[in-house]
């Protein structure tokens, strides 16, 4: 890969892979924005482009998006995980797809209900085959803030099965701004993805908004 890769984001519609594209179009990435037809991909990139003008995107259909990038991102809601994922399968081999979905079941969504696979993470990496190197990351972060010129403080705990695949992805957050950390095989996302739910309870008690996690502890 080149130092600076093709990011493709799936579902690039929403406020979380809007904020990604803006921050790794910044960095020097180019970005292309997925969805499920090319209209809608236009209409993604307009949008981005209203919020960011300076942030350049190609806008493809999911299964062309899939193809052209070097990293694929995928921010879907979890009831479409599976079915994106199955549509572009093929077109994720030997790639690093960094999944960001959270199983949240509204309208319970404060509550911690984790898929029977034991995470949405572990889910994909099942589906997909260990000739994609699914690693998640980003479930914890406020996306709106992504999209502003504001220090991210909430820190990014990064799973898969892969180490280099990990401190790719931790390399990519760096360049986004974020904190990230080493937290093990894809089925430990489920502790990240369970956080979601307790972070969204933290908020709703009006003491504080955009709540976040911090990993602390002394440098060696």
């Amino acid at each position: 890969m080149s130092d600076k890769e093709t990011i493709a984001i799936l579902g690039g519609t929403g406020d979380l892979g809007t904020g990604l594209a803006i921050r790794w179009s910044k960095a020097g990435h180019k970005i292309v924005i997925g969805s499920r037809t090319l209209e809608k991909a236009q209409n993604a990139v307009a949008a981005l482009q209203e919020i960011s003008p300076e942030t350049p995107a190609d806008a493809m259909e999911n299964l062309d998006a899939a193809a052209a990038g070097d990293i694929v991102v995928l921010t879907v809601p979890a009831e479409h995980q599976i079915s994106t994922l199955d549509y572009v399968k093929d077109n994720l081999q030997g790639k690093i797809l960094i999944d960001v979905t959270v199983p949240l079941v509204p309208p319970k969504v404060g509550t911690v209900q984790l898929p029977p696979e034991g995470s949405a993470g572990k889910r994909a990496q099942d589906f997909l085959g260990e000739q994609v190197m699914v690693v998640t990351a980003y479930q914890n972060i406020a996306a709106h803030l992504l999209q502003q010129d504001v220090e991210i403080e909430c820190d990014v705990l990064v799973c898969g099965n892969k180490k280099a695949a990990r401190e790719k992805v931790i390399e990519l957050s760096k360049e986004a701004g974020m904190t990230a950390w080493h937290a093990g095989p894809i089925a430990n996302s489920a502790a990240a993805e369970a956080l979601t739910s307790i972070l969204i309870q933290i908020n709703r008690s009006g003491i504080v908004s955009h709540s976040g996690i911090k990993i602390i502890g002394q440098e060696h």
